[in-house]
């Protein structure tokens, strides 16, 4: 098989990993000057950052060959899909050409596990060890970690990669002892806590360093990553922003990636028949930005007495919000900070330009405008100097009717 045909195998089995933006990540400069790289074909994708800029990354895996048979798993042990291997010569060459191109900016590897988890992390850490130093790539690398492999074989992986990731596959222990019996939640977090441990490690020692002649090696500078697999079992949303707020506080995560489920060729009749709908997909990402960066917790936006789902007809701050008409109106020019990102449509910069509005005097419905706020979303939940939304609060499943968006205008973070 030539190597643009594993190309096309390998691209197509890396589609349902979402884990591979490479936000938080700075160029490479510790590699000397002239290194490598600056910033449509098969294997690239498209992420962005959190100021918007859009990254390209070569994304494959090194083989889709497994041993494991996770029952949700196109690439599992007992699936007939055509399979591939690539050799650690073959990734660097192609990252390298694409690179010159300028078609990517970096590189997500992830594999199937080949003989055992060490031996696969061996070639994970070869393809990244010789881009940096045989070649002095100062790109952008994230690699796909094996939670079984050798503690010195991870080591190695954060020294040449910007960030690495361990899937923790499924939301619940029950769940991955379900649909993935040979993987273990205990060994992922144990994984998991020596990354944290490794990242917050290094970059004291840079912090005690300052700024010498050679400052101390890097580890894994953008952070780790994770992902869960949505609808393959019975985990509701309560179940899964109840892991994620677990991951963000003990783990330090930089992103927990959400993918939905979806149906393979010859699956386990454990498995759904069909996918999840993409809004709930949608719907959890909005949650997830509620809990790093609005200040609400998990009982909040998925209360135990709602039946664990979130609702799918509006984002979950607007529901959360009606659920307590109670704490509305918000006077933009009084209001802390902390209540205004709870304002249905504020964003965190809309918020940041409020405060920084209203100190050079009080605030109109005009000025809102003047700032971009949504008008129609945050208005009815607002007060200012020349308006008030009366009335409107009192009833708020007529406010839900006149909210509730179309399913094409239904926006990703409110």
């Amino acid at each position: 098989m030539n190597i643009l045909d594993k190309l096309a195998v390998l691209a197509d089995a890396a589609k349902y990993d979402a884990s591979c933006a490479s936000s938080g990540a700075d160029k490479r400069n510790s590699l000397g000057t002239g290194g490598i790289g600056s910033t449509e074909g098969m294997g690239i994708c498209h992420s962005y950052t959190p100021d918007g800029r859009c990254v390209s990354l070569l994304k494959i895996l090194l083989t889709n060959f497994c041993v494991f048979d996770c029952a949700y798993c196109v690439n599992r042990v007992s699936s007939n899909v055509r399979r591939a291997r690539f050799t650690v010569q073959e990734v660097v060459t192609l990252t390298l050409d694409f690179y010159k191109r300028n078609y990517i900016e970096g590189l997500f590897l992830s594999s199937g596990i080949i003989r055992d988890s060490d031996y696969t992390m061996e070639q994970l850490v070869a393809v990244a060890r010789c881009l940096r130093e045989e070649h002095r790539f100062a790109g952008y690398v994230h690699l796909k970690t094996i939670p079984d492999a050798a503690p010195e074989l991870m080591a190695a992986a954060g020294r040449y990669a910007d960030r690495l990731s361990i899937n923790v596959e499924l939301p619940t222990e029950g769940g991955l002892a379900q649909l993935a019996p040979e993987k273990s939640q205990p060994r992922i977090r144990a994984a998991m806590g020596d990354l944290r441990w490794r990242i917050e490690e290094a970059g004291q020692a840079r912090r005690r360093a300052g700024r010498p002649r050679v400052n101390p090696p890097k580890f894994a500078p953008a952070g780790q990553s994770t992902q869960m697999i949505v609808g393959a079992d019975g985990a509701d949303d309560r179940a899964i922003l109840a892991t994620t707020d677990n991951l963000y506080g003990n783990y330090r995560l930089r992103r927990v990636y959400y993918s939905a489920f979806s149906p393979i060729p010859d699956a386990s009749a454990r498995l759904p028949l069909h996918s999840p709908p993409l809004q709930r997909e949608n719907r959890l990402y909005q949650a997830d930005w509620l809990l790093r960066f609005y200040g609400f917790g998990v009982d909040e936006i998925a209360p135990p007495d709602a039946g664990g789902m979130l609702d799918l007809d509006i984002d979950p701050k607007l529901a959360w919000a009606l659920r307590h008409p109670e704490r509305f109106p918000v006077d933009i020019n009084t209001a802390p900070k902390e209540l205004l990102l709870r304002v249905p449509g504020l964003g965190t910069r809309n918020v940041a330009r409020i405060v920084q509005a209203r100190r050079h005097g009080a605030l109109r419905a005009a000025d809102l405008q003047r700032l971009r706020v949504p008008m129609k979303k945050a208005l009815p939940f607002l007060a200012a100097l020349d308006h008030h939304p009366r009335a409107s609060l009192d009833n708020p499943a007529r406010l839900r009717a006149q909210l509730a968006p179309r399913p094409h205008q239904a926006g990703l973070f409110d």
